[in-house]
């Protein structure tokens, strides 16, 4: 059986390095160090979000933040009774109500999401964090209609402002672009202010923003797939990646010189060889990169052409068997991959480890912490 194996001991140095850097800058006017939000998003970056939170918890971790209305259900349904926030404005009246029955706070981008948390809070009290599209093109007020952003936050009812924010679009890898974004939303919290309202806690930085710009941490950061340690750039915080898929050699044969292996015939033997068959493939995660927050199937899809591609290229991919390392042959398949097992000492039932991206591994496959 495949399982997905994350390593307690990783994951702790993660969350450790990672609270040590949010102190590099200085308290607030308050006092207050940098507040580390947890995002869950995509069943907690594919490692089980029952489990991830609760190691969380158990970190210290004591504010999370959410994508979509069912994974602010879920948390809410797993017992966990954390500070929770709601990243997606909704204009829909009754998400909103889901969301502040289950005591989520919910975010506020444009004015019709600013109305209907106005029907909502007729009756109980609501928070909110006010969202600012910098650039991104997505939720958010833009940030260009200041006047109007004003007028509808001074008309907002029984809704308390705890946080204002902004996405970066592409931190990862455009600085100047994400400074002039950050610009942009400096900009209107200075709006706000000069109108006499509170933007409350400010947080910008996703964990990409958070590792290469310190001075954009202002009160609280959003923290994703740094605590995975997978982040598509050089980092000098010295995370470790996390996640490592382990399954069992299912089948071992030999295959004559000259003999065919795998989907469309693209390798072919050079010799007598000796292969394990081994129960993994596209649908593990196998051979698919995640870039810049890629969770969907059709995202999936391209990367499995671009791996096909790669093959014509003789790009090499390697597995551990029983702690030897041996190349996979073929194209990765489905459900299996073949790899090359000549004059190695492998078995059948021995185990096979890959290091593999929890977001892309499929989520029936068992998530076990260790």
């Amino acid at each position: 059986m495949n399982k997905l194996i994350i390593s307690k001991k990783d994951l702790a140095h993660n969350v450790q390095k990672i609270k040590e850097y949010a102190k590099t800058n200085l308290p607030d006017d308050n006092g207050k160090n940098v507040k580390i939000i947890a995002v869950i998003k995509a069943n907690a970056y594919g490692l089980d979000m029952r489990q991830y939170v609760q190691f969380l918890v158990d970190q210290g971790i004591d504010f999370f933040a959410v994508s979509t209305v069912q994974e602010a259900l879920q948390f809410r349904q797993l017992g966990f009774t954390q500070k929770l926030l709601m990243l997606s404005s909704t204009a829909i009246k009754e998400e909103v109500e889901q969301l502040v029955e289950k005591n989520v706070v919910i975010t506020i981008g444009s004015q019709e999401a600013a109305e209907v948390a106005n029907q909502v809070a007729e009756n109980r009290e609501v928070k909110a964090h006010i969202k600012i599209d910098t650039g991104f093109g997505r939720y958010g007020f833009v940030y260009t209609q200041r006047e109007k952003l004003v007028e509808v936050i001074k008309n907002l009812k029984n809704i308390e402002i705890e946080g204002t924010f902004t996405h970066f679009s592409n931190a990862f890898y455009d600085d100047n672009y994400t400074k002039m974004q950050f610009k942009n939303f400096i900009d209107c919290i200075e709006v706000l202010k000069m109108n006499g309202i509170n933007p409350g806690i400010l947080h910008v930085c996703n964990s990409a923003a958070f590792i290469k710009f310190p001075e954009m941490h202002l009160n609280a950061v959003r923290i994703g797939s740094a605590f995975t340690g997978r982040l598509p750039f050089k980092n000098n915080l010295g995370l470790k990646k996390i996640g490592n898929l382990e399954m069992q050699v299912t089948e071992i044969k030999k295959l004559p010189k000259g003999y065919n292996v795998g989907y469309s015939n693209s390798y072919k033997t050079k010799k007598e060889t000796k292969i394990a068959v081994i129960p993994c493939g596209y649908i593990d995660g196998i051979a698919l990169e995640v870039g810049k927050d890629m969770f969907r199937p059709i995202d999936k899809l391209r990367y499995i052409v671009n791996d096909i591609k790669a093959i014509f290229k003789k790009q090499e991919r390697q597995v551990t068997i029983n702690g030897q390392t041996c190349k996979i042959i073929g194209r990765i398949g489905t459900f299996h991959i073949i790899a090359d097992i000549t004059e190695k000492e492998i078995k059948i039932g021995n185990k096979v480890s890959l290091q593999i991206n929890p977001t892309l591994v499929n989520p029936q496959v068992i998530r076990e912490y260790e």
